[in-house]
């Protein structure tokens, strides 16, 4: 069997891990000069050196918003040492390592990009293009597992005015450092991780950050003067004013966006099938395989996850479908299994862009994918410590990193300094 694999970041190395068994032959197709993924620094934005997209979104100084110790994977452990949340460079290495124990740099295609993927009869056509040459290449494949990861298409707000602003309107996919905003006035969108990170990040240079945000819990982190939170954009007023929904209004040199990203797989064909509805992507059973071509797999859609266990996981429960070691449902069960779980959700009152978002759903998630694989299942103390490092980055953004911890066993960590 031949199998393409789309991206070289640590969900396309996690499925290359396992795809590499006697009788199957692999190609993994990596747009970037090395594997890593969004795990790679460039200074680059908009366009590289051969003209192509940076998806990049990797920023100086970034470290991981989880411990070490839930971001390994099963069978090859972050090398330990004393900290927990490691930098963006640690991170690089230890894909590297990874890469490296399981010889899997072998097979990667640096510096191409894949253009364009379609069905011809039972397998998938895929053209690819060499970056420094423009080189087009086009073969067959049996399988196509698809790993391109979620910071690729920026959502960009339209504010009601927003043609007005003459200042700086930029998102934080390209955002690097924080040396063009010395002594600016700085409006960030957006309370998740990021939003939060480049509002503490920009104060240590700018005059004055507002932080804009409608989650409905307040922010406890406690942010140097200079920082002020406001509730949600209302309207652009005129040149550099920007109103709120509480009636007061503040004057901005930049606005930032850190307002998310939207699945984007530009160069799936469209007879490829696949429906994108505000960030849900269809038809997909288990978040996963192509309901109506099976051949095709997504590692890595869900979110609010552990992640790189995940990614293992999603990657052995379908290489025991490939191998078949594990018989999929019928179509129509496949469908009523999805309809299903998007009922479920809707009755919770989720969205159209939460249909893949695991949370508080995600311990079933990862015990049900094991269990119909047959394979081992992530323990809860990944959930558990998680969750906890979760909910101290939005209640201490600037002091929880400093937190270390130790697994005791699968149900169980300790939190051994802060």
């Amino acid at each position: 069997m031949n199998i393409a694999i789309i991206g070289a970041g640590a969900a396309g190395l996690a499925a290359a891990r396992h795809v590499l068994v006697p009788g199957f032959e692999l190609d993994v197709f990596e747009m970037g000069p090395e594997l890593g993924g969004t795990w790679v620094y460039t200074d680059d934005v908009g366009k590289d050196q051969y003209g192509y997209p940076v998806y990049s979104a990797m920023y100086k100084g970034l470290r991981t918003n989880l411990p070490k110790e839930v971001m390994g994977f099963p069978d090859f452990s972050i090398p330990d040492q004393e900290k927990s949340y490691l930098s963006q460079q640690e991170i690089l290495h230890f894909l590297n390592l990874y890469a490296e124990h399981f010889d899997l740099k072998k097979y990667i295609k640096f510096n191409t990009m894949v253009k364009d993927v379609r069905p011809i009869d039972q397998k998938w056509q895929v053209t690819s293009v060499e970056k420094p040459t423009g080189k087009e290449h086009v073969n067959i494949y049996d399988s196509v597992i698809i790993c391109n990861g979620h910071y690729n298409e920026p959502i960009i707000p339209n504010i009601p005015g927003q043609e007005l602003f003459t200042g700086l309107i930029d998102h934080s996919h390209n955002y690097r450092d924080p040396a063009k905003f010395i002594g600016q006035r700085v409006l960030v969108m957006g309370a998740g991780p990021s939003g939060l990170d480049l509002t503490l990040h920009i104060s240590s240079v700018a005059k004055h950050v507002v932080l804009s945000h409608r989650v409905s819990e307040p922010i406890k982190t406690q942010y140097p003067e200079n920082v002020e939170i406001k509730p949600d954009v209302k309207r652009i007023l005129d040149f550099n004013k920007v109103e709120f929904i509480d009636g007061t209004c503040c004057c901005f040199d930049t606005i930032l966006f850190c307002t998310g990203y939207r699945y984007s797989f530009p160069f799936l064909h469209e007879s490829c099938d696949i429906r994108i509805d505000d960030n849900h992507i269809q038809p997909l059973y288990k978040h996963m395989i192509h309901i109506d071509r099976p051949s095709m797999c997504f590692i890595g859609i869900p979110f609010n996850v552990c992640a790189f266990q995940m990614f293992d996981l999603q990657a052995r429960y379908y290489c025991k479908y490939l191998k078949g070691e594990m018989l999929l449902p019928s179509t129509e069960e496949m469908r009523m299994h999805t309809r299903k779980d998007i009922e479920n959700r809707q009755s919770r009152g989720y969205v159209k862009r939460q249909m893949h978002m695991m949370g508080p759903d995600q311990q079933s998630y990862y015990n049900e994918l094991a269990e119909e694989a047959k394979t081992t299942p992530i323990p809860p103390v990944m959930v558990k410590l998680r969750d906890l490092s979760v909910r101290r980055l939005y209640d201490d953004l600037i002091n929880f990193r400093e937190d270390q911890y130790r697994i005791v066993d699968d149900n169980n960590f300790i939190k051994i300094a802060n």
